[in-house]
C-alpha cells in the first residue's frame, strides 16, 4: 500500500505510557492518518508515545513506525516546497 494512501485514510490513535494503558484509555479518531501522526509527534506528551499505536484500516503501527511516518511526512513537505 502506498504511503499517501495510508496517510489519507481515517485513523485511530492510541496513546499511553505503555500499550495496556493506551488500549484502556481508548482511541482518538482522526480524519486522516497524517493528522493523527502529526498530533502524536507534535502535541501529545512524549511519555504517551511509549505505548502508542496507530490503526489505519487493517494496518497497525507502533511507536517507532509512527516516528518514521512523521519523518516521511516532514521530508515530503520539504520536497514539495
Amino acid at each position: 500500500m502506498k504511503l499517501t494512501h495510508i496517510l489519507n485514510n481515517p485513523a485511530e490513535l492510541y496513546l499511553g505510557s505503555d500499550a495496556t494503558t493506551a488500549m484502556t484509555l481508548g482511541a482518538r479518531r482522526f480524519g486522516s492518518a497524517a493528522k493523527a501522526v502529526r498530533f502524536a509527534m507534535e502535541q501529545a506528551a512524549p511519555v504517551s508515545l511509549r505505548g502508542a499505536s496507530l490503526r489505519v484500516g487493517t494496518l497497525t503501527f507502533g511507536p517507532h513506525q509512527i516516528r518514521a511516518l512523521h519523518d516521511q511526512i516532514a521530508k515530503a513537505r520539504l520536497t514539495l516546497s
